[in-house]
């Protein structure tokens, strides 16, 4: 088999290559050979059709078959010879295939990045450390009230946080547009969930109450033939509900399922949860910040088979999680191509930092992490027995704990400086990542 490559990009890779005549008729009759056991021809029994009446009726197909297997067998082979690492399937492109003649085709495909990782000495981390103080254990408390406040009919006018029953209908040029009416709907004031003044105008309304408000759209309003217009609304009060905040009581802790229902066995659980959520916290913006060094230290070049498919992923995520009729094709790829470019590049220098060092996922940290999860449920035996029967669930543990022995590995040689911060301050979520350039 012969074998040329150029290259015509840095990433892109031409290859022509030439299988022998003799090795395309062998699996040309090989094919033949196969048909001719089964084959059906009216006037010949199974098995018994002459070699020259099968090849006379199906050699065309046989021939087109064997070239789809000899394509895929001698480019696998060709890259091995080369010592070429593909990052996608090939374009083929067919230069001869007559019979008795060598098999010719040209193959274009792009290969993975070749490079070393590098500026671990460069990177800048900044790790946070704080405690869960006693008032951020009681705001937290107060959060869980919150959440699971109830509203009780009240007998004055409106306030803030109080729930309102409405009905109103909105009209732009005294007509009434889509989506600007409604009947029964609950709102709460204060949540923002209307256009700016809606929410407010209905403050110090009664039940019964009819009020008419006089709004502005926002310029950058989501109904492009809205943004920026005047609204007329007329809006029904039909009942008023004030918020009461339960109980910290046996039947609220319940709800939890805490086994100890005291207050005491509550705090200890929801401490817990926030030392949990607190140790994450910290180790995520550490993570970040170390990834975002490795892309400023290593720009490398993403091959657009990688991207393509890391785009398609992203569609198909965005269409499961916000549902819709939409297909996945149908989002436009610009949506997603800073995200994709990221996520590839960083797996493409993590993948290279876990082989410049020989990591292997430490299974000592896989168990921890495991009884960290399980420690969140009721029963956490049940859950880590469940983790170590299925295979691809404990594979993507033993990939978390991979990346974090890459995080670990950089941390060694960059400059990292420690702060003490407010347990708010360390759980609050850290400004989006920088894009790939």
């Amino acid at each position: 088999m012969q074998v040329s490559v150029e290259n015509t990009s840095a990433l892109e890779r031409r290859m022509t290559i030439a299988v022998p005549a003799e090795r395309v008729e062998t699996e040309v009759n090989k094919r033949l050979q196969q048909t001719a056991r089964r084959a059906k021809v009216p006037g010949f029994r199974p098995g018994k059709v002459p070699m020259s009446v099968i090849r006379q009726r199906y050699e065309d197909a046989a021939r087109q078959e064997a070239f789809g297997d000899l394509v895929q067998a001698s480019f696998y082979e060709a890259v091995v010879e080369q010592k070429l690492n593909p990052a996608g399937a090939p374009a083929v492109e067919p230069k001869s295939f007559e019979k008795g003649k060598d098999l010719e085709y040209v193959a274009i495909f792009e290969v993975f990045p070749e490079f070393t990782v590098a500026g671990f000495d460069s990177i800048a981390v900044e790790r946070l450390s704080a405690e869960v103080a006693d008032a951020d254990l009681d705001n937290m408390l107060e959060v869980l009230r919150k959440q699971n406040v109830r509203f009780e009919a009240a007998d004055r006018a409106a306030q803030n946080e109080d729930q309102l029953n409405i009905d109103f209908v909105g009209k732009v040029d005294g007509e009434v547009f889509a989506g600007g009416s409604a009947k029964g709907t609950q709102l709460v004031l204060g949540s923002g969930r209307m256009i700016p003044g809606f929410e407010e105008g209905l403050v110090g309304a009664k039940a019964g109450e009819e009020r008419v408000l006089n709004l502005t759209f926002p310029e950058d309003y989501q109904n492009l033939d809205l943004a920026g217009k005047t609204a007329e609304f007329t809006v029904t009060v039909n009942s008023v509900a004030e918020p009461k905040l339960p109980e910290l009581t046996e039947e609220f802790f319940a709800q939890f399922g805490i086994k100890e229902a005291t207050l005491e066995g509550f705090r200890t659980e929801v401490r817990k949860n926030m030392e949990r959520e607190l140790r994450q916290a910290i180790k995520t913006k550490v993570k970040n910040q170390v990834m975002d060094g490795l892309l400023a230290a290593n720009p490398i070049e993403v091959p657009k088979a990688l991207l393509e498919n890391e785009v398609n992923r992203l569609r198909v995520q965005a269409v499961q999680q916000f549902g819709g009729n939409i297909k996945p094709e149908q989002l436009p790829a610009e949506l997603f191509e800073e995200q994709a470019k990221r996520r590839v590049v960083l797996g493409l220098i993590v993948a290279e930092v876990v082989k410049q060092n020989e990591l292997k996922p430490d299974e000592d940290r896989v168990r921890e992490m495991i009884q960290e999860m399980a420690s969140a449920y009721q029963e956490p035996e049940q859950v880590v027995a469940w983790y170590y029967k299925n295979d691809q669930q404990l594979n993507e543990v033993r990939s978390v704990v991979l990346e974090e022995q890459v995080v670990d590995t950089v941390l060694q040689k960059a400059t990292v400086t420690d702060k003490s911060v407010s347990y708010e301050e360390a759980v609050k979520p850290a400004q989006a990542p920088a894009a790939a350039e």
